[in-house]
Parts: C-alpha cells; structure tokens; sequence
C-alpha cells in the first residue's frame, strides 16, 4: 500500500539525523531531537504531543555546542539525555541534563553531567539499557567498545572495561539487547558482532556487509532485525544466526534505520534514503505461541506485508522512534528537519 502522510508535522531550524522517544515519560507522549548545523549553534527540541493528539508542541529548546549526530534519552530520568557530537574536526559524547524549571526559564542551558572522553577515534553511539533503571552505558567508536558506569548524583562517568573489534572491523552503531544486560550487538563493515558484556568479548556474529541499522524484538528474545544498504531487511534468530528466518525488501534506495515495535510482536518501521518509511507486518512462525496471540497477527493471517508506505517526504529519513507511551504512534525525522508523528491504527485496525 502506498500513502502519503496524514501525520502531523514539526519544522526544525536546521538539518538534523537523530530522534528519541523519551520512555521516561509517563505523562505525555514526547520525543527529543537534536540538530547537525555545521555554522550556526546547534538546538535539541523536546516535543509533545498534544493531549488531544492534534498537535506537535515544543516543550523546551536548547543551545548544544555542536554538530549532533546521535541522540538516546535515558530510559528512567526524562530530563536526562546522551548526544554524540562533532566539532567539525572531533567527534566527542556527553550526558546532559534538562534544567529542572526550564519551562519557567527565559533562555533554559543544558546542565553537563559527564562528558565519555575516553575515546581517541571517532564516536558512532552511546546506548542505554531499554529495559530499565540501570547504571551503565555503552559507548563505541570505531574500533572499540567501552561499558562506563554512570553516576548522575556525583555528575561523574568510569570507564568500567574496554576492548576493541580490531582492525578489520570499522565500528558503526549498535543495539543493547532488551533481554539481557550483558548483550549488546555492534555493527561492522562486513559483520554483526555479539559482545557479552561480563567479559567484554566476542560471542557471535553475523556475516553481513553494509549493515545500517539493527533491533532486538522486544516481544522475543531471540529475534533481531538487520537493515542493509540495498538488499532489505533481514529477520534473524541468533540461536541458529547463519542465515536469516524472514527477508522483507526493504527500500529503493539504501534501508538506512528499522526499529522493533515496543508493544506489538510483529511490527517493524523502515527508514531509507528513498525518503519514505515503511510499517511492515512481519510473521511469525505458525508454531509460536506468542504469534498467535499477537492482534496484527490474527488481523493479517500471519503472512508478510507491507501495511503502509509514508511517502510525503522530501529528503532521506534518517530518524525512527517509536513512541513507548502510545506504542501505535511513531515519529520519523528527515535530514532537512522535518518531524513528522503518524499513527498506525488505520493500518492494522485490531490494534487496542
């Protein structure tokens, strides 16, 4: 099914590659994203979404020094948040904290609670744990994987252990395993690469080139997704990861970001450089319990699908997220600033 957008739309001042939803947050729906200017200051923007749902409104805008090239909200503290950063010349990460009473201020500041500085080469990412209160950090760059222990109280971050993926293994991004603390899977060049995080080695991998962006099922513990540049999107089960259980065909162009959704075993958003996002019904198989049980399954026969394509986009969708508070709602950030929040109810109409 092909669409356009009956989403509801919200302007940054400059270009931008990176949104999060902000899990923390109980009481709205709210997202934060932050700009990739490289001549004027840059901006982070928390977002809300209406109570009635009609309207996308900044709740607070912030000055952050540079070029923002990813962004994660902490998953238990709203007002805190992680940007990697570039100078133009350096790439560097941060913890940050959202001013208490900004809404009440005139020209609110970020407060810094620690700065990752531990990293010599370029810095791709800084994960949390989705799944809870936890103290420690992910950060990678290029060649090395660090786990940090973050303490907000004392504005403090320590590097706990590292290790690098070696030479032939340029780092890119990655994804912390919902299911396990000490899981975490890095993306290379020509591979997925497993860490367990007790011993900061290499467990397991999958042997895939151009890989772009990757999520764990939240629903299923053993499922992972892969977006690669030009030959889709892949359905792994890691405990037999030689070759994937699902292909979807992703994008026209490179499928640049896919995201698991948080509720609903079997819903998948695809970002690409095509300028579109696709929602997909990917199924489960027959035999699987939790398949059976899951809305979109029983609404769809268990077959794969592509539910519905956005297409009313004018440059390549860098930014998914979807929302944990409304799990039916997803905000998607194209590279010339544009948030668009889109509900997918009208597309899988069981949904609750």
């Amino acid at each position: 099914m092909q669409g356009g957008s009956s989403g509801i739309g919200y302007g940054l001042k400059y270009q931008a590659r990176c949104i999060s939803d902000v899990k923390a947050d109980t009481d709205y729906t709210s997202f934060l994203t932050g700009t990739l200017s490289l001549k004027e200051e840059n901006e982070v923007h928390l977002l809300r979404l209406s109570s009635g749902g009609s309207e996308l409104v900044c709740e607070g805008l912030f000055s952050h020094p540079d070029e923002i090239w990813d962004l994660a909200s902490c998953p238990f503290d709203q007002r805190i948040f992680s940007t990697v950063f570039s100078t133009g010349e350096s790439f560097g990460a941060a913890i940050w904290q959202i001013p208490e009473l900004y809404g009440q201020l005139s020209s609110p500041q970020l407060e810094l609670i620690a700065s990752l500085d531990a990293h010599v080469g370029k810095i791709n990412c800084v994960l949390w744990w989705p799944s809870g209160r936890c103290d420690k950090l992910i950060s990678m760059d290029e060649q090395n994987i660090f786990l940090w222990n973050l303490d907000c109280s004392k504005k403090s971050a320590e590097v706990i252990s590292k290790d690098s993926a070696g030479m032939l293994h340029s780092l890119s991004g990655g994804a912390w395993s919902p299911h396990d603390v000490n899981a975490v899977a890095a993306t290379g060049e020509s591979s997925v690469q497993f860490w367990d995080l007790r011993t900061m080695k290499k467990v397991n991998s999958i042997e895939r080139a151009h890989v772009r962006g990757v999520d764990y099922n939240p629903k299923r513990e053993h499922i992972f997704i892969t977006a690669e540049d030009e030959s889709g999107i892949h359905i792994w089960d890691l405990r037999k990861a030689k070759v994937p259980v699902q292909s979807l065909p992703g994008h026209t162009h490179w499928t640049w970001s896919v995201k698991c959704n948080p509720e609903y075993d079997g819903l998948i958003l695809s970002a690409g450089t095509d300028s579109a996002v696709n929602l997909w019904y990917a199924s489960s198989s027959s035999t699987d319990e939790k398949a059976l049980e899951s809305p979109v399954a029983s609404t769809r026969q268990r077959v794969n699908l592509l539910l519905n394509s956005y297409t009313d986009y004018e440059d390549s969708v860098y930014g998914l997220a979807w929302s944990s508070r409304e799990p039916w709602v997803f905000a998607s950030l194209s590279y010339d600033g544009r948030v668009v929040i889109e509900s997918v109810k009208p597309f899988v109409p069981r949904l609750k």
